[in-house]
């Protein structure tokens, strides 16, 4: 249970988040998870980001009808429309973009997962299965990203 969980993420003074369409969740897990949502919210040094119930698609087609609304109630101009005004209607709105993302099982897809958000993403494959996933695992990963360079849609010659 989640609620087992409380203590260590109080000690460490992680915050607990969670994206996706959590009203799906069963109405204990639901309930579990917002109170622990609650209990770690002033939590600073770090946050854990749960995907549950979550599909890229879904979380698009959300912030569309939302900023749809916003141009039909004269909230917002279509011309205002810009990046950051679709990142304040996604589901990571409090969260920077992600870095790298690692990928579990020898799939090289992205299965519906963060699609604005990974844009500019380093992507890592893994033939590991989740599961079976380790320390030594998750720091290859990193020494890998850390010897790449971030571009950020450029070439190399444009960060000359």
């Amino acid at each position: 249970s989640l609620k087992k969980e409380i203590k260590t993420l109080q000690d460490n003074n992680i915050r607990l988040n969670a994206i996706g369409r959590l009203e799906n969740l069963p109405k204990k897990a639901h309930r579990e998870l917002t109170e622990v949502i609650k209990k770690t919210s002033t939590n600073d040094r770090m946050t854990l980001t749960l995907a549950l119930s979550y599909g890229s698609r879904e979380e698009l087609t959300n912030m569309v009808r939302e900023i749809s609304e916003k141009v039909k109630n004269d909230e917002i101009s279509s011309k205002a429309i810009d990046e950051s005004v679709i990142n304040e209607h996604l589901y990571t709105r409090n969260l920077p973009d992600v870095d790298l993302l690692i990928r579990t099982s020898g799939e090289q897809r992205i299965s519906n997962f963060l699609l604005w958000q990974i844009a500019y993403a380093e992507l890592y494959f893994s033939e590991i299965l989740w599961p079976d996933y380790r320390k030594d695992d998750l720091f290859e990963a990193i020494y890998n990203y850390q010897n790449r360079e971030r571009r950020f849609g450029k070439t190399s010659e444009q960060l000359s």
